[in-house]
């Protein structure tokens, strides 16, 4: 049995580049998994994976020429049902066999063994392993049919292809070459027309010769770069890009280094297949213009990785990777500068033309855009978010914050309808920032405009100063309870408008900045500012709650929180500003050795006061003549001595301590529990004693519920 390697390629038309990592990696591990389901590669079989703009290949080590042979085992039928009373083989047993791939002649060799209460008749055979050639035509088939394809083109086959003629093949690109080797030697099997064979071509325009013939599978990746120019590995030629940056940064100029930005990085490694970075500039006067504007330009429009300088502004050089290596580069360089030249200008007229008019000359025009068909005009959308923001920032910091949060919300959205927006809607909140500040505004107003959008994502940053804060929160609730309002509910993995994203967003404000705000009533205030628009708003914002309470957990989660610490927590809800002291506390608590017994006597006091009925009825007012046993009795005092300071801890947001305090009640419950019955059959007593418990219950659960901490 023959093992070598095993070198797949299929060479194609220039390849989506925000998807070539995906697909590189996809046909490799599908094309890996289907040889090892078949037996033709090794548990211990590695799959190396190549992506280049026009292939994808891969390299797949400890592979079979032919998988081993199986012994199989099939269960034909019941004895009763395949024999007669002679021994001899019913018509349904032979039709059985013959389905099988045996004949009567294989009767006399069927085994019997039991099956179940039956007795039953096996045919035990050997299947033959599969060959390399029609294992890898059935894997190559599953990889190609399986690759994450954005868009899938049709095309027709070239004249001479094994289907001539007017044939049509969908893929993602048209294919125009097929390589497969076993070792040294070709394995001849087809995919999209092509029959395999060891030649491929390089780089278009540096390539040695072409085409070039692959003589060895593991000679492939050297072969494509001595004779083709080609770095076939995407991250051998993301690592060579990534150093190539640096490297040209700081021949540029001491401490400046290109911008981070991996998806960029990522799109110009699937752009190139053999990187050469070159130094480039631009005219001074383009920097007047805000910095993100010709970033994002020359990111977005020309792929390139500006220079920042130590303090992290934009100077006017940029570096661009190049898809040639010329002796003398002077002419792309200067191809670049003056490609990019252009789209520089555009920006600076784009934002000379906004500054002629004001944020709030801009206003009145958004009641011409439509927001949403049933939550009308971004103008309606305008004032509701100024209503919720003057709400939060009464609460939060009084008139002087409430006046800031409405001026910020006004403005929030005027940028809509800028020219420098409208060309980069990314830009939306930033640009606001900009103008407010060319109008005069003070910062907090200029960053309350920028920030009200964040956090944008997971991870980003939160808005800064509470005027923004204000602003963000209303926005994102505004968002939220008008969606929830109308039913457009996010579902399964469907949720057009972001609305987990801004719940998110809401939590980590609150829940980061510690913010006293109490949900349900926030969440009331901002269904009044929809009037009438909403048509079960009691409803949808009970719904909504339940959402926010499900992202909350998440988030306590990510954080590193037990799902019973952030379950013991929200069980209580409590503002979401104090759940971090909560949650620390409820982990220290945790810790005690005192924990795991008041935790389930807890559990256990929650049982007892269902089962008595409406617990509101019972009275928590202990009368001390009632007192009988010396169990109820000690634990009774011991409540007397240490309530009272927990509950001051509490009060004064110790929480760590009002649970630690709590502990010390561990020894006269326990012993309540092993000397007292709690359901006597004398109703005052019963009563009394269930009163008692109720102001423990209500002692021990004020910072969490510590009964979702027992096991």
């Amino acid at each position: 049995m023959t093992v070598q390697n095993l070198l797949i390629e299929l060479f194609v038309e220039e390849l989506p580049p925000k998807a070539l990592k995906k697909l590189g990696e996809a046909f490799a591990s599908v094309l890996h998994e289907q040889l090892k389901a078949q037996g033709l590669a090794s548990e211990g079989s590695v799959a190396t994976a190549y992506a280049s703009p026009r292939r994808l290949a891969a390299h797949v080590t400890q592979v079979v020429g032919k998988a081993a042979d199986k012994a199989v085992q099939q269960k034909l039928m019941p004895v009763s049902v395949g024999l007669d009373a002679s021994g001899n083989a019913t018509p349904a047993l032979l039709k059985r066999l013959q389905a099988a791939g045996a004949d009567a002649s294989a009767v006399p060799l069927l085994r019997r063994a039991m099956d179940g209460k039956a007795e039953a008749l096996f045919y035990d055979s050997v299947a033959p392993g599969t060959t390399l050639e029609a294992g890898l035509q059935k894997a190559l088939g599953e990889a190609i049919a399986k690759l994450p394809i954005p868009k899938v083109m049709t095309y027709q086959l070239e004249s001479g292809c094994e289907l001539p003629g007017w044939s049509s093949v969908q893929f993602v690109r048209p294919a125009h070459g097929l390589v497969a080797l076993h070792g040294d030697a070709v394995v001849p099997v087809t995919a999209l027309g092509l029959t395999a064979g060891r030649a491929t071509h390089g780089h278009r325009f540096e390539a040695a010769r072409d085409p070039i013939e692959i003589g060895t599978a593991d000679g492939y990746a050297a072969t494509l770069r001595e004779q083709g120019a080609v770095i076939a590995s995407f991250e051998e030629r993301r690592a060579a890009i990534e150093a190539q940056l640096q490297a040209a940064a700081a021949r540029a100029g001491e401490g400046l280094s290109p911008i981070e930005d991996e998806a960029l990085l990522d799109e110009v490694t699937a752009l190139v297949e053999r990187p050469n970075v070159l130094t480039c500039a631009f005219e001074t006067e383009f920097l007047e213009v805000p910095q993100e504007c010709l970033i994002l330009t020359m990111k977005a429009n020309q792929k390139y990785f500006p220079l920042l300088d130590a303090q992290a502004r934009l100077t006017n050089k940029f570096l661009v990777v190049s898809n040639i290596s010329p002796a003398d580069p002077s002419a792309v360089i200067e191809g670049n500068e003056r490609v990019v030249r252009p789209r520089l200008a555009d920006a600076k007229f784009f934002f000379d033309q906004d500054r002629k008019k004001s944020l709030a000359e801009r206003v009145p025009a958004l009641a011409k855009v439509v927001y949403h068909n049933k939550l009308g005009t971004q103008g309606e959308r305008t004032e509701r978010v100024r209503a919720i923001a003057s709400a939060v920032g009464q609460q939060l910091g009084g008139e002087v914050l409430a006046k800031a949060a409405d001026q910020a919300a006004m403005l929030a959205k005027a940028d809509l309808l800028t020219d420098m927006v409208g060309e980069f809607p990314e830009l939306q909140g930033i640009m606001g920032g900009y103008y407010a500040r060319h109008d005069g505004l003070s910062e907090d107003i200029a960053f309350a405009i920028e920030d009200h959008y964040k956090p944008r994502f997971a991870g980003d940053e939160l808005p800064r100063g509470q005027a923004g804060t204000a602003v963000a929160l209303a926005d994102k609730l505004e968002t939220l309870v008008g969606m929830f309002g109308i039913g457009n509910l996010p579902t399964g993995d469907k949720d057009p408008f972001a609305l987990r994203r801004h719940a998110l967003g809401i939590v980590r404000m609150l829940v980061e900045k510690k913010l006293p705000l109490d949900m349900p009533a926030v969440i009331a205030r901002a269904a009044s500012a929809f009037g009438s628009l909403l048509p079960d708003a009691e409803k949808s914002n009970a719904q909504l709650l339940n959402f926010f309470y499900e992202r909350v957990a998440g988030y306590l989660r990510e954080l590193g929180y037990s799902v019973q610490e952030a379950d013991a927590v929200i069980a209580v809800r409590p503002l979401w500003g104090e759940m971090p002291e909560r949650l620390d506390a409820v982990r220290a608590f945790a810790k005690l050795p005192e924990a795991p017994a008041l935790a389930a006597a807890n559990k256990r006091i929650g049982n007892i006061l269902k089962k008595a009925g409406e617990t509101d009825q019972v009275n928590a007012a202990v009368n001390e003549q009632l007192l009988q046993e010396p169990a109820e009795k000690a634990l009774h005092a011991a409540m007397q001595a240490v309530v009272p300071r927990a509950d001051a801890q509490f009060e004064a947001g110790d929480y760590t301590g009002s649970l630690q305090t709590l502990a010390a009640l561990r020894e006269p419950v326990d012993a309540f529990f092993d000397g007292v019955m709690v359901n006597a059959e004398q109703a005052d007593l019963r009563l009394n004693r269930q009163g008692l418990l109720k102001t423990l219950h209500q002692a021990m659960n004020r910072v969490a519920d510590l009964s979702r901490l027992a096991a």
